[in-house]
């Protein structure tokens, strides 16, 4: 009776659902099994999801391989096709309860081999929350799943489908355990996180949520968000950025593109000048405040001058942190049908320079620390985070957990250094 493995793929979110699959699957007394969580944002994520489910099928032949994920909610049939695979089962589907029990009770006799339902028609968000996931320092709570939204190069509303919240209440009482447990730092995070709240009663806003978990726990150390779209940023959230220094001063923007034609294109309903001007205010109401984004290369018609004014947006938004994405044509989506694709090697080489452009921000930003303080939050006994998301070594080994005021004395690669000065916090 050997407890299920699990494989993960993609986003954040996904490995915080598999959290979840872990205790439910336990729950429910399922053995000798393999799970593979799979992405479903380009169709190389796919691909690498078949990959993954051939490698575990000869590394376990005599197990029941089950697939679930974004890439089995969008196209079950691709996997139930595969000899290897003996289960698929959806997103939806994977929070339950009862479908970890069926697979556990009778996996032969009385289990559908597929079992993928419509998303679009599911109106909450699952019930099921984690009390701790990532490191002992840091945990991540999902507030919100799905997205309203159509961005013509993404398939990922079919297959979180539309955008569903977790009543306020829920979310702080989970924290409020969190806390108890000795975490110092909680992850908001969801598909798409700044739309909290539009399916609620009142319509309340992501600005409330955090001005009302930094209210009401005020134990709670750091609160951090994750991803979000800047032209949805409310007043509040503003707010909460001038005035809570509990809240970290570290965004990552969905900003996709820095030309306004392709953003048309793409369906975003930002332009450049927007992501500029938000940028620039957060900065004057937190000085301290740092910037990660996602920006896709290549994406269909994009000329050179189209790509430098991405390029160029590194700059214009002082972009510290970059995750770029060569443009992969995604079965599905509007913008696979664009006659106009961009050529592999341009997306490369495009991809390569904003990389490049990435990296000598990095550096610029860890060259900016040496002589500073920070407070670091201990990941492990010897690597910590700044509040602006920062990996910091030190040569003496830390309490994991705690955080601790340290003085930067140097870089090493894409890391600070620091000598400690004084504990922080204990919990």
């Amino acid at each position: 009776m050997n407890p299920p493995k699990f494989s993960t793929l993609g986003c954040r979110l996904n490995a915080y659902e598999t959290e979840a699959m872990k205790e439910l699957s336990q729950q429910a007394g399922l053995s000798d099994a393999v799970i593979v969580n799979t992405c479903a944002v380009t169709a190389e994520a796919v691909r690498k999801a078949r990959q993954e489910i051939r490698k575990l099928r000869r590394e376990n032949p005599d197990a029941r391989l089950i697939v679930t994920g974004c890439a089995a909610q969008t196209e079950p049939e691709t996997f139930a096709r595969m000899d290897e695979v003996d289960a698929v089962i959806g997103n939806t589907e994977k929070m339950r309860p009862e479908t970890w029990k069926g697979m556990a009770a009778d996996f032969i006799g009385q289990t559908e081999a597929v079992q993928v339902d419509d998303i679009m028609s599911v109106t909450e968000t699952a019930g099921h929350l984690i009390d701790g996931f990532g490191t002992r320092s840091r945990a991540y709570v999902q507030v919100q799943n799905g997205c309203d939204h159509r961005c013509t190069f993404c398939i990922i509303p079919y297959g979180r489908g539309n955008s569903r919240s977790v009543p306020a209440g829920v979310v702080v009482d989970q924290i409020k355990r969190l806390v108890d447990r000795g975490y110092n730092e909680v992850v908001l995070t969801g598909v798409d996180l700044t739309s909290w709240g539009a399916d609620l009663p009142a319509q309340p806003k992501l600005g409330d949520l955090v001005m009302r978990i930094l209210k009401l726990v005020p134990d709670l150390q750091r609160l951090r968000i994750s991803s979000i779209d800047s032209i949805e940023v409310d007043e509040n959230l503003m707010q909460a950025i001038a005035t809570e220094p509990r809240l970290m001063p570290h965004l990552h923007l969905s900003l996709q593109h820095g030309d306004d034609l392709i953003l048309k294109r793409m369906k975003r309903r930002h332009l450049r000048d927007d992501a500029i001007r938000f940028t620039e205010e957060a900065r004057k109401l937190r000085p301290d405040m740092t910037f990660g984004a996602d920006i896709i290369a290549g994406f269909p018609t994009e000329s050179e001058d189209h790509f430098e004014n991405s390029l160029k947006l590194v700059n214009d938004c002082d972009l510290t942190w970059l995750h770029v994405f060569p443009y992969s044509k995604r079965e599905g989506t509007p913008a696979a049908r664009i006659p106009q694709q961009v050529n592999g090697n341009v997306i490369k080489e495009r991809a390569a320079r904003l990389r490049a452009a990435g990296d000598a921000k990095v550096a610029k930003h860890l060259s900016e620390q040496v002589g500073r303080y920070h407070n670091i939050l201990m990941e492990n006994p010897n690597m910590g985070r700044t509040e602006q998301f920062t990996e910091v070594t030190f040569s003496q080994p830390q309490i994991e957990g705690q955080i601790v005021r340290g003085v930067i004395t140097g870089t090493s690669g894409m890391q600070l250094q620091a000598q400690p000065c004084a504990q922080v916090s204990q919990r």
